[in-house]
């Protein structure tokens, strides 16, 4: 009896480690995407990931339909009534429309957004936005001339428990939000978010598009930790020439020295297949249904 305790314990001894590595394993898990080997997944333009690190649960961005968003959750198993919070890189909507599902099932969960004026999030401009006219009859003025001091913009989740960033921000312990500003053509002054988590080993960034461009991104978060372990999600190079993604792959790999790459959504396909040869077993594959252990 004695020698059948002695081996059980031994046997439970060895397992708890590995038991516990899996119930707490930091890990990204790619709910929404249009290319993936798992065959349960619906294929679909768009991005949302799971974020699960330090016993936080983190939710990055929604997809682009509603239906197909609660149809890869429900696949994988993913239970978002059970968050820590909400990230929304941006305003578009292949990354924002699931939010239809998700304030269904957890209405107040925190959600962060950029702190743009205009735009679903429902923000506002200050009232000095526009000239004002007083030779004007009341009745030709905006409010009749008394106008709050912040005009109210509509939104379609006007009970959704959004929070603004624009700054910089650390909302956990570890966790950032780094905001950017597009300057490019077709995006002008689209604002942006990305998260930067700070491991031991250096960043763990998840970006939505990159529309500021990657490299502006990296600008920002490096002033948390000049070191950036691994980069998740869209690079937006969808229709980028040759030389460019050439450019960049080199750049990520030797100028900012990522140690890993896991890029989907919007990075684009010639971007994968370059990135895929300048990083080899170092580039993490990361579609649709992919759970991703954080190196």
């Amino acid at each position: 009896m004695r020698s059948r305790f002695s081996f059980a314990l031994v046997v439970l001894l060895f397992l708890l480690p590995c038991l516990g590595a899996a119930q707490s394993g930091n890990r990204v898990t790619i709910l929404y995407d249009a290319f993936g080997k798992a065959p349960a997944m619906t294929k679909a333009w768009g991005f949302s990931a799971l974020v699960e690190y330090g016993g936080k649960r983190i939710l990055f961005d929604t997809g682009g339909n509603a239906e197909i968003f609660e149809h890869n959750v429900k696949a994988l198993g993913v239970d978002l009534t059970k968050l820590d919070f909400v990230v929304l890189s941006h305003r578009h909507g292949d990354h924002i429309s699931g939010l239809n599902y998700l304030l269904r099932i957890n209405p107040t969960v925190k959600i962060y957004t950029p702190a743009e004026p205009w735009g679903p999030f429902g923000w506002g401009p200050p009232n000095s936005f526009y000239r004002k006219d007083e030779s004007l009859a009341a009745n030709m003025r905006y409010f009749d001339g008394n106008p709050p001091d912040t005009i109210s913009a509509s939104t379609p989740w006007p009970q959704a428990n959004f929070v603004r960033v624009d700054a910089t921000t650390e909302i956990a312990p570890g966790i950032f939000l780094v905001p950017t500003i597009s300057q490019v053509t077709g995006t002008l002054e689209l604002r942006e978010i990305s998260m930067a988590i700070r491991g031991p080993q250096g960043l763990i960034i998840v970006d939505g598009c990159s529309h500021a461009g990657v490299e502006k991104v990296l600008e920002a978060a490096v002033k948390i930790d000049p070191h950036v372990r691994v980069v998740f999600g869209g690079l937006h190079l969808v229709g980028a020439s040759d030389a460019d993604i050439q450019k960049i792959s080199a750049a990520l790999r030797d100028q900012w020295k990522l140690d890993y790459i896991a890029i989907g959504h919007c990075t684009g396909e010639p971007t994968f297949a370059a990135l895929q040869k300048s990083f080899g077993d170092r580039y993490l594959y990361a579609g649709v249904g992919a759970v991703v252990n954080i190196p």
